[in-house]
């Protein structure tokens, strides 16, 4: 399966495992709650679902890679202590508590959840002699004589041996007490979460031409060559920042993360022609609705070129429709407090509130951070909140004027959503004068393209969804119109 279902099959594991009966009693016993086992390639983003599925349910996440761990920081350290047995004193072995359980109870008590999910990366690249104490892990859930706490859920994750020399296959005994949940790279399943993380706009164009390249581990003459998806990822942030900052973005720095030396220098000289093709067909001209007077050389061009283009406007509309969602939340954040402000308050005293609420916000930033409940959205979000806020107390002077900075930020917020849809409207008047109009759109592979993109992305949908655009809802009419009468056509042609 893709890394999308294995998402889900995890979120539906916890949730099952945490289900309680009127009693109280875990519907499925602690120790009938077999832990799971993803095995797939690595970096591929087992850990970054991880992080998801402790988001989207509200629970703990303690992750540790296995490998870096010794037989005595796993179980702990042993250490003399006195029992009587029969009324005789003896001297008998036990040991401290794990590090990793430790962890454990320390999470709880920073979040003051008693619920989340030990992860455990590399499970079966352990050093010998801890291979035993992995196999009474996954077994009884227990390191060395401390167990782990009712309401975490153990889910492990390992390479299969090709990708790693040091992979220890699992007995029969062992495998028959976890769920093994098998994982395969997928480009398609990666994309939606490369939408969602604001991937850079070339690397998705790139691995729209290229699929083959997204990813690869090659056994060479020379020695190993690879690309994952967190080497894409990893480049693409690193990517924002360069353009940021104006330093260079070449082969010598895509190396350094696709260590594949054909694909990094085949990314590193599409990334050249990425910008080049911004530059020369005015991508902001064309959201605006100013599109360039030669579209016929844009038909006769490439097919690359046309999904460059295709990606160029995707990329500009997604950090819109991201912008959009953050402002989204936090002037949703913003209305929650100052609506809750007594009409009858003072200026001065409103406006402390304000303040002691951003200092509020700041806390809770602070304390969620710390306690890893927080994902990136989330933190910027309550980021941007409280700065809002300070800033609110130090301008306004009464509670009048805090209504109405309130009422300029939404006015501004409506003006670009304004804009956002515009510009949505303006790329598929662009696509149709460019590609086709409204009755060749089953030959126009490039609008249904674009469509299919903007459909399959989180951000873009919950735009529309929200705020409507008609281009795109008459659009996607066609397109499902058009995959109707495919349909129709092929089973007629089976009929025949």
């Amino acid at each position: 399966m893709n890394i999308n279902e294995a998402k889900e099959q995890v979120k539906n594991a916890v949730v099952a495992y945490l289900e309680k009966d009127e009693a109280g009693q875990y519907e499925i016993p602690v120790e009938r709650q077999r832990p799971i086992l993803l095995m797939g390639p690595p970096g591929i983003g087992k850990t970054a679902i991880m992080e998801q599925v402790a988001h989207e349910l509200g629970i703990n996440l303690v992750s540790y890679t296995i490998t870096h761990h010794t037989r005595q920081s796993a179980i702990g350290l042993p250490m003399i202590s006195e029992k009587s047995y029969g009324g005789k004193i003896f001297s008998v072995t036990e040991y401290t508590m794990s590090e990793i359980i430790g962890a454990v109870y320390d999470k709880i008590e920073k979040s003051g959840i008693h619920d989340g999910i030990l992860f455990l990366d590399e499970i079966n690249c352990v050093s010998e002699t801890l291979a035993p104490t992995m196999l009474q892990f996954l077994q009884y859930k227990t390191f060395g004589s401390h167990r782990i706490p009712e309401g975490f859920i153990i889910v492990t994750a390992g390479n299969p041996p090709q990708y790693n020399k040091s992979v220890k296959d699992f007995d029969i005994v062992t495998l028959d007490r976890v769920r093994q949940i098998n994982i395969e790279e997928d480009f398609d399943a990666w994309k939606d979460y490369a939408y969602k993380a604001a991937v850079h706009g070339s690397i998705m164009a790139y691995l729209e031409i290229k699929k083959e390249n997204f990813y690869s581990i090659k056994t060479e003459v020379e020695g190993r060559s690879f690309v994952t998806a967190r080497g894409w990822e990893d480049l693409s942030r690193v990517i924002k920042v360069h353009e940021k900052k104006g330093l260079t973005v070449d082969f010598d720095l895509t190396v350094q993360y696709l260590q594949d030396k054909e694909v990094a220098r085949d990314f590193a000289t599409y990334y050249e022609l990425y910008h080049r093709y911004n530059e020369l067909y005015k991508i902001p001209d064309i959201l605006e609705g100013r599109f360039p007077e030669d579209k016929e050389s844009i038909r006769k061009g490439s097919f690359d070129e046309k999904l460059s283009i295709i990606g160029l406007l995707t990329d500009k509309l997604m950090d819109e429709f991201r912008d959009y969602a953050k402002d989204q939340a936090v002037q949703k954040t913003l209305f929650d407090i100052i609506k809750a402000l007594p009409e009858e308050t003072a200026g001065e005293a409103a406006l402390e509130t304000i303040l002691s609420r951003a200092k509020e916000l700041e806390k809770e930033l602070s304390d969620k951070h710390e306690a890893g409940l927080l994902d990136r959205e989330q933190e910027k979000v309550l980021r941007l909140s409280a700065s809002a806020l300070f800033t609110c107390a130090k301008d306004a002077g009464s509670l009048e004027e805090v209504k109405e900075w309130f009422r300029r930020r939404e006015s501004a917020r409506q003006e670009a959503i304004k804009t956002t849809g515009a510009h949505l409207t303006n790329s598929f008047a662009f696509l149709e004068e460019t590609f086709g109009n409204k009755e060749s759109l089953t030959g126009s592979q490039e609008m249904v393209i674009f469509i299919t993109e903007l459909s399959g992305a989180y951000h873009s949908l919950k735009f529309v969804r929200e705020t409507g655009n008609e281009a795109y809802y008459e659009y996607n009419k066609l397109l499902l119109l058009n995959d109707k009468r495919d349909e129709l056509r092929v089973l007629a042609e089976m009929l025949v």
